[in-house]
């Protein structure tokens, strides 16, 4: 098993270091980090970013207002398709496709692996089909996966993973690919822990949103990021219990690494880490 590690989205709302931390201009840098993973079932994407028809036309697909706000930089290039097509793979290699939620930053590139079974916890699909509201109808776009044809819905329950309750035997996937139920940021949230040689990958999604959040001491997280945290998520008391455990697990547990879906740091940590 190899994982590479993709950027399939660029966001810069403004705001700078208020949001990411470390810019110094106006606009703030937010990744969509993704993962490829080769398994001998084929390869296996977690998340998608965006793909290449919210590039071509972000406003028939997209909500104006995440569009604006996000000031999502809409190139090929950050697209899942490219980048595999870039290591020498085709989109029918890509054999399964696994969600942290359908939010639209990161389920756009679905209907660029037609082949591809979908897998998503249950209560996520059903959020997405029954949204009201003014963030439901807009963080969920139907127009970015009502073509897929396989999906595969998931209960939360299971086995426990280090406290966690875990979704194993997720369907035509190797064992060491688990679903972590991690609600609060939508209703049907969930990490997805893989094993590897050198202990566990935990991607987080968006149970949070910038590394510091994760610190053993000065716990933290800047003004943006706790706003927009605050704006898309459905239960907070659920989203802050949550946390609060990944942040003790990324302290007592040294053999599990995590990272979150949007915090750039982390992804060049990552990327430039071989696993």
């Amino acid at each position: 098993m190899h994982i590479h590690h993709l950027n399939c989205g660029c966001m810069c709302p403004i705001g700078g270091a208020l949001f990411d931390g470390f810019s110094r201009s106006l606009f703030s840098h937010l990744v969509c980090h993704c993962l490829l993973i080769e398994t001998n079932q084929g390869l296996v994407l977690v998340d998608t970013g965006f793909g290449l028809r919210d590039v071509q036309s972000p406003y028939s697909r997209l909500s104006p207002f995440f569009v604006q706000f996000n000031n999502i930089q809409f190139e090929r290039k950050y697209t899942a398709i490219e980048q595999i097509k870039h290591l020498g793979f085709s989109a029918s290699d890509v054999r399964h496709i696994v969600l942290t939620h359908l939010d639209f930053d990161h389920a756009g590139g679905l209907e660029d692996f037609p082949e591809a079974t979908v897998h998503v916890m249950q209560a996520e699909i059903e959020a997405a089909q029954d949204r009201h509201g003014f963030i439901a109808s807009r963080r969920y776009r139907s127009e970015q996966w009502d073509e897929v044809k396989r999906w595969k819905y998931y209960a939360a329950g299971g086995e426990p993973w280090y406290g966690f309750e875990a979704v194993r035997d997720l369907a035509g996937l190797p064992p060491e690919i688990l679903l972590i139920p991690l609600t609060g940021h939508t209703r049907g949230h969930a990490g997805i822990a893989i094993q590897t040689p050198d202990g566990w990958l935990l991607h987080a999604g968006d149970a949070y949103f910038y590394r510091h959040e994760m610190d053993a001491s000065n716990r933290h997280c800047t003004p943006g990021l706790r706003a927009y945290q605050w704006m898309m998520e459905v239960d907070r008391k659920a989203r802050l219990h949550n946390q609060a455990r990944l942040h003790t697990l990324s302290i007592n547990h040294r053999d599990v690494r995590l990272f979150c879906s949007h915090d750039a740091v982390e992804f060049k940590t990552f990327a430039n880490y071989r696993d």
